[in-house]
Formats: structure tokens, C-alpha cells, sequence
């Protein structure tokens, strides 16, 4: 296989190609680096290669022509892969595929960026590897070489190594450990002493999937799992953030059609919807804030009979949803009965169709891994004012650009409940 690096610092790269196994793989004709330098293509003394931007901005753009004719260089079929912050995700299957290519040209943006239009006239896969910014596409071009080129024959010295490490089997790898057998009083895993390749075995899945499941949970979105990897990930779930996620239900004060503060009558589907929710996502605590006196009777009354009364025999599964919706008069209640649970006062994120927030659903699992959380959804048209400003945080509209943000509050729920916490998270 043959890189051609399109770089305007062609030195960059000699060290990285002169160490490792990258040098090894050189040496042995398993792969070819060459060094393209626009520069060299330039017509005028000062070897000019950006200028600058139409519409003005601060910085500098990489000219058109040089790199026009850099890329002319190339031979026919290569493919061509630009690096640059807008461009797909670089993965596993990515470096795998671009592994089957004969010629592969990795071009290198500095500045401000390249002048648009060569998008136009070539046709390049727009690669990033990750979401962090760089001096130029030299560093992200050394990182997308080493991916692909240990997919090629031979430049691993155990080919199968390939195969058990990280993201190759779309999971973060088991921990590894090497002599001595103990050091400052840590020791190796008694299983891996054992001997028993079975149990060896056995141990190295589960710690590949707890590793994945507590640092990269959306990499078991949609895999094959088998029954004994389920019941060990569920395991797992009873330990993981959503415990620390609580939701708030506000009869009042929320606002009318009109805008004015208003309160509103409970409804039995918010209340049974939002606690199958609840109870599915295993979250720490759902609660019905009403400061009627017959609502809040019927709502206990309602409890009682799914929870303990003649539902609760006919149908067990809707008993174990509503365990955990307890009914309070105010807002300040259920923020005390949370921080009662937990030691500490959640912090408090309001919801609006209406209004930007200035937080996200995964900010919001962020916040979740250090303390506990307090959602609170309004019922009618929406909390008021007053709820809003006194809340820590506002979650970001579900819709921020749809035209209708009208959904009811138990569906908004379910979608921000998904969001935060996701089926594993």
C-alpha cells in the first residue's frame, strides 16, 4: 500500500516514519509513504500557498492551484481523503476499508482551511478524528496511517492481536497485566493465574463489556448480545446514573392559553405513562406536584389501588411503574424529598418548548455522574415564568427548529428520559 501525504511540512513526518512498526513496515515493502509538497507547485518566487479569505475574517486560506496541481500528481484510482473537522467520524470500519486501497493521498489543511471549491473539483472523503481542533491535518493524517496500515498482512507481528484489541470487535478491549504478580500492593486477578483459558475467557468478555458499558455505552447500541452478556450488563444498570435522575410533574404554577399562571388537573395517563417510564429507565423517583387538596387525594387514592389495592394483583407490571410517583404539594417538596434521598439538593433543570435552553441532554448525564438531577416538565402550556427563573439550568428545546413543539408532556418525557440516559447509559 502507498500513502502519498499532501502536507506543506513535508519534515513533520520524519520521525513518526522512522520508529515503530511503521518504519518496520517500510523497511519490509508492506507499505510506501511519499511526501507531496504544494509548494513545489507554485508559480511565483515566494512560493505562495494561501492568501487571504473573500469577506475578510482573521488568518489565512490554502490557494486553489497548488493543491489542484499536488493532487494532479497522483496516480489514477487513488483515493483521496481529506482531514478536516467536518468530515465523517474515523473508525474502526473506516480504517478497514481504506485499508483495501492500493494508492490512498491524505491531504494536509493548515490555516484557516482550504479554499472550499477543491471539494468541487475532486472527489475526496472528508475524514475527522475527532472533535478538537488542530494546528493542521498532519497530526489527524499520522493517526488515520496507523489505523489503516495495521490492517495490512504483516505489519502486526501476531495478526490476531488485531482482532482483540479495542473497537475491533466493536468493544473497548479487557484490562491487560504483566509480571510482577504484585506491585505497591495491587495484584493481578487471581483468574488470569489460574490457568483455565475457560475462565480466562470468560473474565476478559465481561471486562471488555463493564469497560465499554462505563466509558462508551452507545458502542452496544445494536450489537449482538448473547443472554449471558444481558444478564451481566443488567447487573451493571443497577449501579449506573439514572438512579440520580428524578422528574417533576407541576400542576402549578404553569401557564394558560393566554400566558397567564394557571393550575391544572392531574391526568391519569401522565401520571401511568411517565411512571412506566420511570420504572423502565430506573430512575430514582417521579413526582406529582398539585397544591389542590382533592387532587392530590385522588391521585393517592389512584396509587393505592394499582400499587396495593385489587390493580395491584390484576396487574403487577403496572404496580412496579408506579413505586415511585409520589404525590407533593409544591415544586419545594419534591425538591426536598430528592435531596432527602440522595444527601444533597438536586440541581434543578426546567423545560420549555418555547424558550433556548442552555443545557443539553448530555450535559445533563454529565451532571448526573456527580450529583443528582431534578427534571421538571410543566403541564398546561408549559411551566411559568417564575419555575424557569428560579430553575439551575433549561433543557434545550426537543424540537429547536421545528415549527409545532406542541407534544405532551408525557411523550416529551419519554423522548428526554431516552436522551439522557439512552438504553445503556
Amino acid at each position: 500500500m502507498h500513502f502519498h501525504i499532501v502536507t506543506l511540512f513535508p519534515e513533520y513526518f520524519d520521525s513518526p516514519l522512522g520508529c515503530g512498526l511503521i518504519a518496520k513496515a517500510r523497511e519490509n515493502d508492506i507499505l510506501d509513504v511519499s511526501r507531496i509538497n504544494p509548494r513545489e507547485f507554485t508559480r511565483d518566487r515566494h512560493r505562495t500557498v494561501d492568501d487571504r479569505p473573500y469577506g475578510g475574517g482573521p488568518g489565512m486560506v490554502m490557494l486553489l492551484d497548488p493543491l489542484v496541481q499536488a493532487l494532479n500528481e497522483l496516480p489514477a484510482g487513488c483515493r483521496k481523503v481529506l482531514l478536516t473537522p467536518k468530515g465523517k467520524p474515523m473508525d474502526q470500519p473506516l480504517a478497514a476499508s481504506l485499508a483495501g486501497e492500493t494508492d490512498l493521498a491524505l491531504i494536509c489543511g493548515r490555516y484557516e482551511g482550504i479554499d472550499a471549491r477543491l471539494e468541487e473539483l475532486f472527489d475526496l472523503d472528508l475524514v475527522s478524528v475527532g472533535d478538537f481542533v488542530l494546528n493542521g491535518g498532519e497530526a489527524a493524517a499520522l493517526c488515520l496511517m496507523e489505523a489503516v496500515a495495521r490492517f495490512l498482512p504483516g505489519f502486526l507481528g501476531k495478526q490476531e492481536s488485531a482482532g482483540e484489541e479495542s473497537f475491533s470487535r466493536g468493544m473497548l478491549e479487557y484490562p491487560h497485566y504483566t509480571r510482577p504478580e504484585e506491585y505497591a500492593g495491587l495484584k493481578v486477578p487471581d483468574v488470569l493465574l489460574s490457568g483455565d483459558h475457560g475462565r480466562i475467557a470468560a473474565w476478559r468478555r465481561q471486562r471488555s463489556l463493564e469497560n465499554t458499558f462505563r466509558m462508551r455505552p452507545e458502542l452496544l447500541a445494536g450489537r449482538l448480545l448473547s443472554h449471558e452478556d444481558l444478564d451481566f450488563l443488567k447487573g451493571l444498570q443497577r449501579t449506573r446514573p439514572g438512579r440520580n435522575l428524578y422528574l417533576a410533574l407541576v400542576h402549578h404554577p404553569v401557564k394558560n392559553k393566554t400566558g397567564q399562571d394557571s393550575t391544572t388537573s392531574l391526568t391519569n395517563l401522565d401520571i401511568h405513562d411517565i411512571g412506566r417510564v420511570c420504572a423502565t429507565y430506573g430512575l430514582g423517583g417521579y413526582y406529582l406536584c398539585t397544591p389542590l387538596k382533592d387532587q392530590q387525594v385522588l391521585a393517592r387514592r389512584l396509587l393505592w389501588h394499582w400499587r396495593e389495592g385489587p390493580g395491584a394483583q390484576a396487574n403487577p407490571d403496572r404496580a412496579r411503574a408506579l413505586q415511585g410517583v409520589e404525590v407533593v404539594a409544591s415544586l419545594n417538596d419534591a425538591v426536598e424529598k430528592a435531596a432527602g434521598l440522595t444527601g444533597r439538593r438536586p440541581r434543578i433543570v426546567a423545560t420549555s418548548a418555547a424558550a433556548t435552553g442552555d443545557i443539553d441532554c448530555g450535559e445533563v448525564l454529565q451532571c448526573l455522574r456527580k450529583s443528582p438531577v431534578l427534571m421538571v416538565l410543566g403541564t398546561g402550556y408549559g411551566l411559568s415564568d417564575s419555575v424557569i427563573q428560579e430553575a439551575d439550568n433549561l433543557l434545550a428545546p426537543l424540537r429547536l427548529l421545528g415549527g409545532y413543539n406542541h407534544l405532551s408532556v408525557r411523550s416529551a418525557a419519554s423522548i428526554i428520559v431516552d436522551r439522557i440516559l439512552g438504553d445503556l447509559a
